[in-house]
């Protein structure tokens, strides 16, 4: 009863186009932002920061970014962590070539020079589709990495292999490198998620969505109706890669601090974001959150579980914990095969009734 929309009206264009139409969505949005952007900043050490918070920001950031590509526009991809790494790469050597570049405008432009190269191996996408898409998309993730590890200009000939992350500051506070600040973190990776949401909402509700939309459910009707399949492909490719880019950027630069192409980004990080993807629902902005939630969460609450309340020993636990993900994960697609968005859909819907049942 308190989940209603009746007697709300809409008395203007802007209210009618507005993002969340529905007040108690609207309140709810506007308490986790002022919970996240002023409550969080004053409890947060190096473990929240690290351990939970970042990696939770930038995994739903790059499950956005694929969300867009597979859950919108209906084009399957396997290169995600690639697109990581070329996110994470292009940071590295734009912060170490010109040392005086704002962190943000190298985030941002880590963006655009990743949308490049998902364009690149976005041609593909006009011949084929499906499973032979996907093929093509695991080659670009065997390629991409290879390059990366092979050609010593992208790590500045390091001996190591290893790229590590320069300190920078924004706003006079340290952001990057050992004497980072955990809120500095934070704040500025929440703040990117959020504008960067924001973004994405209003781009699936407009007329670039709806033609990615169209592309996904039936491409030769779109094409019929005037929907050119070329451009809807490629601004797909583009935007998700540019989402990813950043979300690798801030991977290396903000949580990591130190990479190498094969570890940090290969084929498991590619399909840790699928799954997220997967699990939190495609096709949904929201989807890309409650996954990237599930499998950054649960993994932490199931050891602290086994090792702190049972007693089990660590490599145990993680081996139980491997097998209990799997078994969730099978157990989540099989009871709503359309993921967390769609558990959330129903009972919003069950809340417009309640406490009637009609």
């Amino acid at each position: 009863m308190f989940y209603r929309e009746v007697g709300q009206f809409k008395t203007s264009y802007a209210a009618d186009q507005a993002l969340f139409t529905i007040p108690q969505d609207r309140w709810m949005v506007y308490a986790i932002l002022a919970f996240a952007f002023l409550v969080v900043p004053f409890a947060i050490n190096d473990y929240w920061a690290n351990a939970i918070f970042l990696p939770f920001l930038i995994y739903a950031l790059a499950a956005l970014g694929l969300n867009i590509l597979t859950g919108y526009c209906g084009q399957l991809s396997l290169g995600t962590g690639a697109f990581l790494a070329v996110g994470a790469y292009s940071s590295y050597k734009l912060m170490t070539s010109f040392p005086g570049l704002d962190p943000i405008l190298v985030f941002l432009a880590s963006g655009a020079i990743t949308a490049a190269v998902g364009v690149l191996f976005g041609l593909p996408s006009l011949r084929i589709k499906g499973f032979y898409l996907a093929v093509a998309t695991l080659a670009a993730q065997f390629f991409l990495i290879w390059l990366f590890n092979k050609v010593g200009w992208f790590y500045n000939y390091s001996p190591t292999g290893q790229i590590t992350v320069p300190p920078r500051e924004v706003f006079g506070f340290a952001l990057t490198g050992p004497s980072a600040d955990p809120r500095t973190e934070y704040l500025t990776v929440l703040s990117i998620v959020t504008v960067l949401t924001i973004v994405a909402l209003n781009i699936v509700r407009g007329h670039i969505g709806r033609s990615w939309m169209a592309i996904r459910d039936m491409d030769i009707a779109a094409e019929l109706i005037g929907i050119r399949p070329l451009v809807a492909k490629l601004t797909a490719f583009a935007i998700s890669s540019f989402y990813i880019g950043v979300a690798g950027a801030l991977m290396f630069a903000v949580w990591l601090g130190a990479a190498e192409a094969g570890e940090a980004f290969g084929i498991d990080r590619s399909f840790l974001v699928l799954f997220m993807v997967i699990i939190g629902g495609l096709g949904s902005v929201l989807g890309s959150f409650l996954g990237a939630a599930f499998m950054v969460l649960l993994p932490i609450l199931l050891k602290n579980t086994m090792v702190d309340a049972f007693g089990f020993s660590a490599v145990f636990a993680k081996h139980l914990e491997i097998m209990l993900m799997g078994v969730l994960i099978i157990f989540f697609l099989i009871v709503e095969p359309h993921g967390l968005a769609r558990l959330w859909q129903i009972t919003r819907e069950k809340l417009r009734l309640w406490p009637f049942p009609h």
